[in-house]
């Protein structure tokens, strides 16, 4: 009853009091998203570029460099950290703040096709990534197995379970870190090498052309149709990409398996994953 007489006395006091209240409830409504999702992370941009097969010194030479050059053009870097390994680059751009990110991102893609053109042939466009709180892992899913590879963990988690997150809405998962990349492994005995006269570029050379992918059409006998098969590194049968020509040396050809063996195994290991003592492959 008194706040009813309160503001039958006081009616420009009351009124004066709603418009304010409306005016703070607006000036709430606009800072609101601002209070609940903050800018939080740093203004950085990281770049991983790799290639397979070479050393620091040739990754620092021949493709971070370039990427270091370019990526000064870009508006609002403030400075470039970058890590050569083997077999990969690790870049890490980091902005001014109040940098458009966005603006950003768009520059460092622009960028890095210019800076492509000056690498070797074969060059892969690099993974680029902005670091907010987006893209911080929430769990790692961990792979165990006493009976199967590392090999194997890795080529499961990557082919099997890591699609299933692609259709879960706001979820994402990177490549599987800490097992061994299935490949097709060709060793090269230098011995071999050095007696047939034989240069690794050469053997790089013929297993190359002898496992080029193409398409293999069809082929007629009589009534049947048959699909024709191109070459042995597609097929089954990793053994006949042994019979692959070298070149003639002395009135005698050499062949592959006069100078290296082939196995179907797993690439060199660039990284480690640990759990309990054992090597293991996980999920971020």
């Amino acid at each position: 009853m008194k706040l009813v007489l309160a503001a039958l006395t006081r009616p420009m006091t009351v009124v004066v009091s709603l418009v304010a209240i409306a005016l703070c409830a607006l000036l709430a409504l606009q800072r609101m998203p601002v209070d609940i999702f903050p800018q939080v992370g740093e203004p950085a941009i990281y770049v991983a570029q790799p290639y397979g097969g070479m050393d620091p010194a040739q990754m620092e030479g021949y493709l971070t460099y370039y990427y270091e050059y370019h990526f000064l053009y870009i508006t609002g870097i403030d400075y470039i950290d970058s890590k050569s390994i083997q077999g990969a680059a690790l870049m890490k751009l980091v902005f001014h703040e109040g940098t458009n990110m966005a603006q950003a991102m768009a520059e460092t893609v622009g960028y890095v096709n210019r800076a492509r053109a000056f690498m070797p042939p074969g060059t892969v466009p690099p993974f680029i990534t902005r670091f907010d709180a987006g893209s911080v892992a929430v769990g790692m899913l961990v792979f165990s197995s006493a009976a199967h590879t590392q090999g194997e963990l890795q080529d499961f988690a990557i082919n099997r379970v890591r699609p299933l997150f692609a259709t879960l809405p706001g979820v994402s998962a990177p490549p599987p870190f800490g097992g061994n990349q299935r490949t097709i492994v060709v060793t090269l005995d230098p011995d071999k090498l050095h007696q047939y006269r034989v240069s690794p570029e050469e053997a790089i050379a013929a297993v190359t052309k002898s496992s080029v992918v193409m398409p293999s059409g069809n082929m007629w006998t009589g009534t049947v149709e048959r699909i024709a098969r191109t070459n042995a590194a597609l097929g089954p049968n990793l053994a006949e990409l042994l019979s692959t020509p070298i070149r003639p040396v002395s009135g005698s050809t050499v062949f592959l398996r006069d100078i290296g063996t082939i196995e179907n195994g797993t690439d060199l290991v660039t990284a480690y994953a640990h759990i309990n003592g054992k090597r293991t492959v996980y999920i971020r």
